[in-house]
C-alpha cells in the first residue's frame, strides 16, 4: 500500500513537470507567440507625434488613430455616416464641426474620418495617418 502511495504521487508529480516544461517552452521571448519588439516600435505606438498643418490641409486618421488639437482652428471631417469621437465630451462630431482645443479624437476605423485645418495648427498625433 505504501509503495503503491509513493508511485502514485511520484507519477502525479512527473505529469505535472512535465506539462509545466511543455507550457513554458511554447512562450519564449521571441517565438511566435511571443514576438520581440524595438524600442522604436513601442515608442511609435505610445507617445504623440507633433505635426503642423497649414490652412486647408487635411490630417486623415489610421483605425485607432489618436488626435489632439493643440493651437489654432480645426473642423472635423466625418465619413457620411459617422464621425469623429470627440472622447473628452463623448460625442461625435461631423463635418464642419469645431474641433476644440486640447479636446482627444479618436478615429476608429480607416474610412477618411478626420480634421481640416482652418488656420495654421499644431496637433499631437498617435497612430497612422495622412497629411493631403
Amino acid at each position: 500500500m505504501k509503495k503503491s502511495v509513493i508511485i502514485s504521487i511520484v507519477t502525479i508529480l512527473v505529469m505535472v513537470l512535465g506539462i509545466s516544461f511543455a507550457m513554458a517552452a511554447t512562450n519564449q521571448p521571441g517565438s511566435e507567440s511571443d514576438p520581440v519588439v524595438t524600442k522604436t516600435y513601442v515608442d511609435s505606438r505610445t507617445s504623440y507625434s507633433p505635426i503642423s498643418l497649414t490652412a486647408g490641409q487635411k490630417l486623415i486618421g489610421g483605425e485607432g488613430s489618436e488626435i489632439i488639437l493643440r493651437s489654432g482652428e480645426a473642423t472635423a471631417i466625418d465619413n457620411g455616416a459617422n464621425g469623429v469621437s470627440d472622447l473628452t465630451i463623448g460625442t461625435d462630431l461631423m463635418t464642419g464641426s469645431q474641433v476644440v482645443t486640447n479636446h482627444l479624437l479618436l478615429v476608429p476605423r480607416n474610412d477618411g474620418r478626420g480634421i481640416t485645418a482652418v488656420t495654421d495648427i499644431w496637433v499631437m498625433v498617435r497612430g497612422a495617418y495622412t497629411v493631403q
